[in-house]
């Protein structure tokens, strides 16, 4: 029997199939919602499988996160699996970039064999996780890198022009130094010559203001342009 999810014969059924869908909607929005990023790295070590990511992909420099494990052990028929708990009780997770390291406090998550370590990546670049102990009796001694940290470029809407907020600016110091050191000069000349007639003076003064506003106003204009988005890259929201 057909369910009709939209019916303008009855309105009571329309409201009953609309309740309905908005219901699975929103479930599935909550499970999905809540389920790590699909993006990661995993490691076979005999029958225990050991995957690494992070909580919130793409990692980003200066917004908390996780480092997200999944720890399951393998059953005799392909497909089957199950979730180890205490995994970390004679296992150690170390973050490693760089030089430096930092051995990570593990917390369980409510479905066994899934962990997590709460985190604030401060830089960008790779991080690699080495694990170092037993699971189960089996020995591990392994290193597994997960995704890059990204800059806050990755999220920024709209982007920065850091080009003209840069560039243009150092411009704009130069051409108002520029027109200090031209009406020095002017005032030191016009001092040791005594110049009997003001209206030159005034004149060629008036003209390096004028030069020198333009220069600026040109710059202030460069700088308040809209962005072309038309030859500006696409912000990467999310990376596959």
């Amino acid at each position: 029997m057909k369910v009709e999810i939209f019916s303008t014969k009855n309105s009571s059924n329309a409201l009953s199939g609309f309740g309905l869908a908005a219901t699975v909607m929103l479930f599935m929005f909550l499970w999905f919602g809540t389920i790590p990023a699909s993006a990661h790295t995993s490691v076979d070590i005999d029958n225990i499988q050991i995957d690494v990511g992070w909580g919130i992909e793409p990692p980003v420099v200066g917004i908390r996160n996780d480092f997200v494990f999944k720890i399951v052990e393998f059953g005799d028929r392909e497909g089957l699996y199950t979730g180890i708990t205490n995994a970390f009780k004679n296992l150690e997770a170390t973050a490693m970039y760089g030089g430096a390291t930092k051995k990570l406090d593990i917390h369980s998550d409510p479905r066994p064999g899934y962990y997590f370590s709460p985190v604030i990546p401060t830089k960008t670049g790779s991080i690699m996780i080495d694990f170092q102990g037993k699971i189960n009796g089996i020995v591990v001694d392994v290193q597994i890198p997960i995704e890059d940290v990204e800059s806050t470029a990755i999220l920024d809407f709209p982007q920065k022009n850091i080009r003209t907020s840069s560039a243009e600016i150092s411009s704009l110091k130069n051409a108002v130094s520029f027109m200090q050191k031209e009406v020095a000069v002017i005032k030191s000349d016009s001092g040791e010559k005594q110049i009997s007639n003001m209206g030159n003076y005034d004149r060629i003064a008036f003209s390096i203001f004028l030069g020198s506003t333009g220069i600026i106003l040109a710059i202030f204009a460069m700088i308040r342009k809209k962005p072309d988005f038309k030859n500006q890259n696409k912000p990467q929201m999310w990376k596959n």
